[in-house]
């Protein structure tokens, strides 16, 4: 059997139900909380995917996790800011890949090194099964790095452009 057949067979074998069992419904709305504490401190709009694993779409031509996140990254309009600091943080459970997909106002100020550590300490975390805490880790370096090139002004209150809660498909 080839890699591509045995790639369709271990993303066949994941569902939706999959993505859940990765986060609780009281992990989700913990998340949930995060997200929105974070964007009350600047007006960048993070928002999360866990997906079970790749569309058969993507699986018949062979796609990459990134492309997944990147297709997502404009279906679910993060690109589509006011300031075009949208981030998307993508999971994939069947195959634990993680990818942060950034708009361009704040790919200017942060290079892949700086995303591919946040990367590196969700990875870790979810190695040990904890995926809460790893998204809770990435959460916390965008906001941090969206408060220092975007943060909000006194008075100034972020739109909230983009829902809060994970989306788990």
């Amino acid at each position: 059997m080839t890699n591509r057949w045995l790639r369709l067979l271990k993303h066949s074998r994941f569902d939706a139900a999959d993505a859940r069992r990765v986060l609780a419904p009281d992990a989700l709305q913990r998340i949930e909380a995060r997200v929105a504490a974070s964007e009350a401190r600047h007006s960048g709009e993070i928002r999360i995917c866990v997906e079970a694993g790749l569309p058969l779409s993507y699986l018949r031509r062979n796609a990459t996790p990134r492309e997944r996140a990147v297709a997502l990254f404009g279906k679910l309009r993060v690109w589509d800011t006011e300031h075009n600091n949208g981030v998307l943080v993508y999971l994939m459970v069947a195959e634990q890949v993680i990818e942060i997909v950034a708009d361009r106002g704040l790919n200017r100020h942060v290079d892949s090194v700086g995303w591919q550590r946040i990367m590196a300490a969700m990875q870790s975390a979810f190695h040990g099964g904890q995926f809460e805490a790893g998204l809770n880790q990435a959460i916390d370096a965008i906001d941090a790095l969206l408060r220092e090139h975007f943060a909000l002004a006194p008075g100034d209150v972020n739109p909230n452009e983009l829902p809060n809660a994970p989306l788990m498909r």
